[in-house]
């Protein structure tokens, strides 16, 4: 009786996630759900979510072939295509925000973060589009078109906090917003976010920040925080790229004073200043420094801390690395908005399913054992296609036996359109009587 129980403790997990009955009330609420009642919700939205992971290919048709096998009814091509709307691309989206919120790995980083609420990670990467998406989505070349998936990765709960889908051109740094919800948190930039106006609302917030520090980015060294012995070169006061290259000690540890304008105020941006902590570590194989700016205290956190900290940023490309590799989420070659939306939140759903089950295997797991992302995710996409079976039979579901899809999957579409073979036959045929 206790194997039998565990055995269904995936699907449990799954369905308590995403319930059917929420499932189609809110497909009824938005629409989704038609009249005549022969889609089925929660084997689409279980489709979607392992056919990214466990389909032989990124197809329409291969999405189709895996709800055939999971509904009680199956649908022809037309039927499924007519089915792929905007409103589900809504839907769709809806469901990985709900889901994003409800995920979270047990605590999997290391002891040094554990000060803050959260340690957080802003990033974007494009999705190269059709040529004739261009209007919908721009890219910097005319002649192409290209989306921007943004993320706001939770790497304390391994999950998603945020996420928005742009146009190519946007910039990744107006999709991240400052407020109230960074207190506590820890956030890791890279260039593209760099903005002391963010870093003075993350500070102003009670948050953290840690992000590298632009080359454009000059400010005045108002102390030094580390003391030196001998003949070292005084910062104070000077520009800290002005004297960089003539360093040679092992670490910078320098307060620093920036100028920056606020935000719009009846009209006027008014100047301001703010004190920010910059450190720089030394690459010895480059011979120059990492700089990065913070307002972590030097009593908490050495200069060395701050450049550990900083590779956490592995962790979200790691991330975009598993959708564009293991989920595919690269390229795109439909010409419909909508179509490329439903791809792109069915990737994200996959995420979702996969990121839920990793909490489940890291509560069951040995104390101590560790599961690397990029290893998870391919055990996750080659055990899909068990999982999405197993699911179906514990929600009852009763597909058309296999070989009767075999039959409607393999016969001609359109009477009207002769395949090949026949073409050949009637050509030839009247050569041979001849």
């Amino acid at each position: 009786m206790h194997n039998e129980a565990s055995s269904h403790e995936i699907e449990r997990r799954l369905t308590n996630l995403l319930p059917s009955e929420a499932l189609e009330d809110h497909a009824d609420s938005v629409g989704v759900i038609e009249r005549e009642g022969k889609l089925q919700l929660p084997p689409l939205v279980w489709s979607f979510a392992f056919g990214f992971a466990a389909g032989e290919s990124r197809t329409l048709a291969a999405f189709r072939r895996s709800y055939n096998s999971t509904a009680d009814k199956s649908l022809s091509p037309g039927g499924f295509y007519q089915r792929l709307t905007p409103t589900l691309a809504e839907y769709l989206r809806d469901l990985v925000e709900y889901g994003f919120d409800e995920v979270a790995v047990p605590h999997t980083v290391s002891e040094e973060f554990d000060r803050f609420r959260d340690v957080m990670i802003a990033d974007g990467t494009v999705l190269r589009l059709h040529e004739l998406l261009s209007e919908e989505y721009k890219a910097p070349h005319e002649e192409q078109a290209g989306a921007s998936l943004h993320l706001l990765h939770n790497v304390t709960d391994q999950t998603i906090e945020r996420f928005s889908v742009t146009d190519e051109k946007t910039h990744d740094s107006t999709e991240f917003e400052t407020g109230p919800w960074l207190e506590g948190r820890l956030a890791i930039f890279d260039l593209a976010y760099f903005k002391y106006r963010r870093f003075a609302l993350i500070d102003e917030n009670d948050g953290y920040f840690v992000s590298r520090l632009k080359k454009s980015a000059n400010p005045v060294v108002t102390d030094e925080l580390r003391e030196w012995r001998g003949r070292a070169i005084p910062l104070e006061g000077k520009q800290i790229h002005d004297v960089v290259d003539d360093l040679q000690r092992e670490y910078i540890d320098v307060e620093v004073e920036a100028e920056f304008k606020r935000g719009p105020y009846e009209g006027t941006r008014s100047l301001d200043t703010k004190r920010f902590r910059v450190v720089g570590v030394r690459n010895e194989d480059a011979d120059d420094y990492h700089l990065y700016i913070t307002n972590l205290s030097r009593e908490e956190f050495q200069p060395a801390d701050l450049a550990t900290i900083y590779r956490c940023r592995w962790q979200v490309e790691l991330l975009f690395r598993e959708l564009k590799t293991q989920y595919e989420l690269d390229e795109f070659n439909t010409t419909k908005e909508h179509i490329v939306e439903i791809l792109l939140y069915a990737a994200l759903l996959s995420l979702v399913v996969s990121r839920d089950l990793l909490g489940l295997v890291v509560e069951h797991a040995d104390e101590g054992i560790v599961f690397p992302p990029e290893r998870w995710a391919a055990t996750f996409r080659s055990h899909a296609q068990l999982i999405l079976r197993d699911l179906r039979e514990y929600l009852a579901y009763s597909p058309q036996p296999l070989l009767q899809r075999l039959i409607e999957d393999a016969q001609k579409i359109h009477q009207q359109r002769p395949i090949l073979q026949e073409q050949l036959a009637t050509t030839i045929q009247p050569t041979i009587e001849a």
